[in-house]
């Protein structure tokens, strides 16, 4: 990836990071996604549809089992993502995988219900 420093974000208490594996992106989160990291996020996510349209991405793994925390902004910024994703013509569409932690429960529920907007694009494992 050419702009992987664009694709990252480190805060205090937050961090996120997109490598790229083939046509596959990974995006790892970790810390606590809260109001002081929702700007970075809302940021980050429309480069990771940029990047994920431009080399063509079949799936975006979205990590989050090192994620400790994520406040309601914070996933309303992933049901945006998840509406422009939507939002593409069929041919251009990429799949959302999300990495759930079993340990953290409130990932079990809040990570199905994310999933409740777009039930063929977005698959969840622990």
């Amino acid at each position: 990836m050419s702009a992987a420093s664009d694709l990252s974000v480190a805060l205090r208490d937050f961090s996120a990071n997109v490598r790229a594996e083939g046509r596959s992106l990974i995006l790892r989160l970790s810390g606590n996604a809260d109001m002081a990291a929702k700007d970075s996020l809302d940021s980050l996510l429309p480069r990771v549809h940029a990047e994920a349209q431009r080399i063509s991405a079949t799936e975006v793994q979205v990590d989050f089992r090192n994620l400790e925390f994520m406040n309601s902004s914070c996933f309303k910024s992933f049901v945006t993502w998840i509406s422009e994703i939507g939002d593409l013509e069929r041919s251009k569409e990429y799949k959302i995988r999300l990495l759930s932690n079993p340990e953290m429960h409130w990932q079990r529920r809040s990570l199905h219900a994310l999933r409740c907007f777009a039930v063929d694009l977005i698959s969840v494992e622990s």
